[in-house]
């Protein structure tokens, strides 16, 4: 055993793991799927190189992957169900009143065409346009205790949606149409809400921030956002509509009544990245005010210092009196999702799936995510551990102590030994 991990700590996690796998139990109705569910979940978190069938069955000791493909496949169990006891245990482990949602999209690289809603299409984790499937996904990031993921949805492009032999193969539900990705981020969003989870802000990129549906749903549920709206998109300051590109392109040229209108360029910080802080300019132009009373809107403008004609713009939806400084912030809050993605393909195997139909796309993203979600867990305790003893060694040397910010899931488990790379 690694002399970085005692016995104490590995069973506080062992019974971490036995909690959660009695906590979801419910949710399978016969006790051989809910070995296998546990089972699987086990495999998601050891230490198996590639976490597809085969090896998942080899690690849980069973000489064929028969029984978890028949988890995945034809076992009676609702993973809509499941994802909301994940998004109960993400908010007990990391809640936070000041944490952000963030919804992005990956992609899952295919080499075939039988894999539901795959097509060629762009994914931003190849950067080009691959044979893949892609899912939009919502991220519960706190403040400081990490993020984990409470939401999930499969993008099916048209021409899936319209082709009832492809749908018939790969089980896909008959009340399943085709879905804009904004349209998946309102309706994950919305349950989320619903459910009374808490957030300072919503953030995504232009794919869902150019949707003025989206933006409208939120300011109707009062929830501030800060959306990233890309040139083509418009947006209503005075009597009329103003194209952002343009807007953007008056910036470029130095604009004195557009900077004037902004209060000025300032130089503030996006949060602090892997080589300190992420500084750039920003300023916030005034849009025509919302209908929710104690609530402004702004479209937020970010200047590359380096580049100062490379420029990006953002939509915002904030209470009254917001500092420039906080939207600079929570823009900047984007990239956490990024990293969610990395520690959840990497770590527990969210993209080494091997299955087709609809339901088992389903079942293993959310598996995995619950994995995930563990992991960021355990990681958060063990922050809170050694920011008490820190606390206390400091107080007995008689200094002041500083709060420390999240790192990722690998450093954490390379720490304590337990990562395999």
């Amino acid at each position: 055993m690694p002399q970085t991990v005692d016995r104490k700590t590995v069973r506080s996690w062992s019974g971490e793991l036995d909690a959660l796998g009695e906590r979801i139990a419910p949710r399978f109705a016969r006790s051989e799927v809910r070995e296998r569910a546990q089972a699987y979940l086990r495999g998601l978190l050891a230490t198996v190189e590639r976490k597809n069938s085969w090896q998942l069955a080899e690690a849980a000791g069973d000489a064929t992957p028969y029984g978890l493909q028949h988890l995945l496949g034809r076992a009676n169990w609702d993973a809509d169900e499941l994802r909301d006891d994940l998004r109960e245990y993400v908010l007990e482990r990391l809640g936070d009143q000041r944490a952000v949602l963030v919804v992005d999209e990956t992609g899952f690289l295919k080499k075939g065409t039988e894999s539901v809603g795959v097509k060629r299409q762009y994914t931003g984790t190849a950067g080009k346009t691959e044979n893949c499937q892609v899912g939009v996904f919502l991220c519960y990031a706190s403040r400081n205790r990490g993020e984990a993921f409470i939401d999930r949805e499969l993008y099916l492009p048209e021409e899936w949606a319209r082709d009832q032999e492809r749908r018939q193969r790969t089980a896909v539900p008959q009340e399943i149409g085709m879905r804009t990705k904004s349209e998946l981020a309102k309706e994950m969003l919305g349950r989320a809400l619903e459910a009374g989870v808490k957030a300072a802000w919503v953030v995504a990129d232009s794919v869902y921030g150019d949707s003025r549906r989206l933006g409208m749903f939120l300011e109707e549920s009062e929830q501030p956002y800060v959306l990233a709206v890309s040139g083509k998109a418009y947006v209503w300051a005075g009597f009329r509509q103003h194209r952002v590109s343009t807007v953007l392109e008056s910036l470029r040229q130095g604009d004195p009544a557009l900077e004037e209108a902004g209060g000025g360029w300032q130089r503030l910080s996006a949060g602090d990245g892997s080589k300190g802080r992420r500084l750039y300019d920003w300023l916030r132009l005034p849009l025509n005010p919302p209908l929710q009373e104690g609530f402004e809107r702004w479209l937020l403008v970010r200047r590359s210092i380096e580049e100062p004609d490379e420029l990006g713009a953002y939509t915002v939806f904030a209470p009254e009196a917001t500092t420039l400084d906080t939207l600079a912030k929570a823009a900047g809050s984007r990239w956490r999702v990024e990293r969610g993605f990395e520690e959840a393909k990497g770590e527990v195997g969210l993209s080494h799936y091997e299955v087709r139909s609809w339901h088992g796309w389903y079942r293993h993203v959310t598996l995995a995510l619950l994995a995930h979600a563990f992991l960021a867990a355990i990681r958060a305790r063990g922050q809170d551990i050694e920011a008490s003893q820190q606390k206390g060694a400091l107080k007995k040397e008689g200094t002041d102590s500083s709060s420390s910010s999240s790192s990722s899931l690998l450093a954490f488990k390379r720490k304590r030994g337990l990562s395999s790379n």
